[in-house]
């Protein structure tokens, strides 16, 4: 029986990871679509785009990092991030895909990544070079992270 597994760093700049039997076979960025609020341009998680990679992906599990407001973070930019969290949850929810929430504190220390604003890139690129182009550029982070929360949910899987 084939295992799949996907892994989400959420927000605006996350990514969605995907594994088959311990494998990586794809990464996405978030998908996301423009709006008219007010004059302004605004982005958002598209909840139709992320629904569709879902569809046929036929997932047994979801790993998607906990996420909480910071300090100092606008309300405007903590409507957004809970807004895109909450789509994420709900299409999760209406796939019927089992999901695991994971602090970031767990998964980045499990997965043994340094300190600095480059050391998901690294690690990523470390754990799956053959994919390292996916992480060669400094806005690649979240594609990293997604990835790195996927290798974690991989690595406790089993337990």
């Amino acid at each position: 029986m084939t295992l799949k597994i996907s892994s989400i760093d959420p927000g605006l700049s996350g990514a969605i990871a995907f594994f088959e039997d311990g494998q990586l076979t794809d990464i996405q960025d978030m998908p996301t679509l423009t709006v008219e609020r007010n004059n302004k341009s605004k982005r958002m998680v598209s909840p139709n785009l992320l629904a569709e990679m879902f569809i046929s992906a036929k997932i047994d599990h979801c790993y998607v990092e906990r996420v909480s407001a910071r300090p100092n973070q606008g309300v405007t930019s903590v409507f957004s991030f809970g807004r895109s969290f909450g789509v994420i949850e709900g299409i999760l929810a209406a796939y019927q895909i089992p999901v695991t929430f994971v602090m970031p504190t767990v998964w980045t220390k499990s997965m043994a990544r340094g300190e600095g604003k480059n050391a998901s890139r690294a690690r990523a690129m470390e754990l799956y070079p053959s994919h390292s182009d996916s992480f060669k550029r400094a806005k690649d982070d979240g594609r990293a992270d997604a990835v790195l929360i996927g290798a974690y949910g991989l690595k406790i899987y089993g337990k």
